[in-house]
């Protein structure tokens, strides 16, 4: 999807809440209801009595991501406005069908043992290694996992440590196993998270997506085997039914024999990579790399942020 379109596509479902709006609410019901879908509030948004123009005031700047959020919430109490819901339907930002489950992040060692205890619930176990991940086990709210819910969730976990939010970044940054992807996660938390504001949604890192016991050499030996991911570097939730994958990728994303002196390219690892990219498109993620090279520039900190800046719809 091309910029130009992107910012039309924005505009386009600014001007349908905003209809929307209008006809469902009185002057004086206006200013909570945009409070109650999640609208940032503006200075000066009234102007002309118009109530169309305030709400357009309201979401004037907000990127499409976080527009067809907004636009969700208003058909969530207003299911009948079907201009609205077909031009959300059509912007090719669905998210993801159902609710969270068995969101495992954050091992600071060997990888976990994970196997399904229940196939009909799609239950999982941790066999072996749950001392060395977390697992969070509370619902999404519609406004997804952000940086403060994680915080209480630890603080509850550990019983009010006396820095809950520095503990939390600490234990996280451990389970990072590169420079870039601890200069990524620093420089997000620094702009949105621990340091740059608790309603951001939290970067969540090395989060378990699917498991499988086979070694990948036992895997690719087995007729039909097919190799998928099994965690990815960096998760973001910024509602309950996007999905945003991060992932870093070194040399070992593309080449063999990595560290001797006949590294080579491998057509089969990035064939892999590509294909399970698709398969979680498909299933409604969202995935952006970055190639660990760009990161490692002297502007490398400048590129993490203006890339989350546009992607969060930061002014």
């Amino acid at each position: 999807m091309s910029e130009q379109h992107q910012r039309t596509t924005a505009y386009v479902l600014r001007d349908a809440i905003a209809e929307v709006l209008w006809g469902a609410y009185k002057e004086y019901e206006l200013e909570a209801a945009c409070d109650r879908f999640g609208m940032s509030a503006v200075e000066g948004a009234w102007t002309h009595n118009s109530k169309r123009i305030y709400v357009r005031n309201r979401l004037g700047g907000v990127q499409l991501p976080q527009m067809i959020e907004i636009a969700q919430r208003v058909l969530d109490e207003h299911p009948d406005e079907e201009s609205l819901a077909e031009l959300v339907a059509g912007s090719g930002l669905r998210g993801v069908d159902g609710e969270m489950k068995n969101l495992i992040f954050a091992a600071d060692g060997p990888k976990p043992r994970i196997v399904l205890a229940d196939a009909v619930s799609n239950t999982i176990e941790i066999v072996e290694g749950a001392d060395r991940c977390l697992v969070y086990d509370r619902p999404l709210s519609p406004a997804g996992l952000t940086w403060e819910d994680l915080v209480a969730w630890w603080n509850d976990r550990n019983s009010g440590p006396d820095e809950p939010d520095r503990e939390l970044y600490k234990r996280l940054t451990q389970s990072l196993a590169s420079d870039v992807e601890r200069l990524l996660f620093r420089t997000y938390c620094e702009r949105y998270g621990r340091d740059g504001g608790e309603s951001a949604p939290a970067l969540v890192p090395q989060v378990y997506l699917h498991y499988d016991p086979y070694t990948a050499r036992e895997l690719r030996a087995m007729p039909g085997g097919e190799l998928v991911r099994q965690r990815m570097d960096f998760l973001l939730l910024p509602s309950d039914r996007r999905r945003i994958v991060i992932e870093v990728d070194g040399r070992h994303h593309y080449a063999e024999n990595v560290g001797s002196s006949g590294e080579t390219p491998s057509p089969r690892l990035y064939a892999e990579m590509v294909s399970e990219d698709r398969r979680i498109r498909m299933a409604g993620y969202e995935v952006f790399r970055f190639g660990a090279y760009e990161l490692v520039q002297a502007d490398g900190d400048g590129v993490i942020r203006r890339f989350f800046d546009d992607l969060l719809g930061a002014n």
